[in-house]
């Protein structure tokens, strides 16, 4: 997939990927209604299901088949020790279960996210809400839409107006529960409407793209967390960053989304950092 392979092939990739994630959504349907088998990964907090394993492989298998010269970051695969890093090649970012605690509560805030790379550049991303049936889409250039309808990020610059989401991460020791709580503390002192935590990093961001929320922001999440919903919240108008303030690095493990840049700007220069080993450590 060269700069001579226009955006025909693209809309293709992407046309599979929508297929593939509505047939990984109907598995994840199915599944909820049995018992699960749930085990932990990094911490007691980090919960992995039989499911998330069934349908990374769907996905995978799938693309490999009509793509086998991509290349694909996988949450599951990558848990069980393959390499998480970006090349220059096509390569897919997958998260089977975006919510797997919430999938094992039968809480319904759950998604499939894949996003798509071409040298090291998000091109498209495609997320699907198992439980809600909405799909979010978007390609580079082309916009973000929900079930096909135009998204449009909220333009709210002010804090004091704005309802942020945010997730817990899976460190929960002293120290990381202390400055996640501060994060909080300090927005709410800034007389932010709310916070909330609704369980999945991509759908949150989705609120965000959506408009529903003002702003996200998050230490802890992986590559397979943001890749999708990137692209569908800077097509949607919207700004995601580090929490440095400096671009977007998909391996940092940190994040800040929001309708506008000076929203993002005002919650990044409030932030203490809280740190997390890089999902690309292993490329070092």
């Amino acid at each position: 997939m060269t700069s001579a392979d226009n955006a025909q092939p693209l809309e293709e990739c992407m046309e599979v990927a929508v297929r593939v994630a509505r047939r990984a959504g109907q598995v994840i349907q199915e599944a909820v209604k049995h018992d699960k088998c749930v085990s932990t990964k990094s911490t007691a907090a980090d919960l992995v299901t039989e499911t998330d394993h069934q349908v990374e492989e769907l996905i995978i298998s799938t693309l490999r088949d009509k793509y086998p010269s991509h290349r694909f970051i996988g949450e599951e695969s990558s848990a069980a020790g393959e390499k998480c890093f970006l090349t220059d090649s096509p390569t897919w970012i997958i998260d089977p279960i975006d919510g797997t605690c919430n999938f094992v509560h039968s809480f319904p805030m759950v998604a499939v996210s894949i996003g798509f790379a071409v040298k090291k550049e998000l091109v498209f991303g495609v997320i699907y809400h198992c439980f809600d049936e909405t799909l979010y889409t978007a390609r580079k250039g082309h916009g973000a839409f929900c079930n096909g309808l135009r998204l449009q990020v909220s333009k709210e610059k002010d804090v004091s107006k704005a309802l942020i989401l945010t997730e817990i991460g899976a460190k929960r020791d002293p120290e990381t529960l202390k400055i996640f709580s501060g994060n909080i503390e300090k927005l709410l002192k800034a007389h932010a409407h709310g916070i909330r935590v609704i369980g999945s990093s991509t759908l949150a961001l989705c609120q965000v793209a959506s408009g529903a929320a003002d702003a996200y922001y998050q230490f802890g999440l992986h590559c397979w967390d943001i890749a999708a919903a990137a692209i569908i919240i800077r097509e949607a108008g919207g700004s995601v960053v580090d929490t440095s303030g400096g671009p977007l690095d998909l391996m940092s493990r940190r994040v800040v989304a929001a309708g506008t840049m000076e929203m993002a700007t005002y919650i990044v220069q409030q932030l203490q950092e809280i740190d997390y080993e890089r999902d690309d450590h292993q490329a070092h």
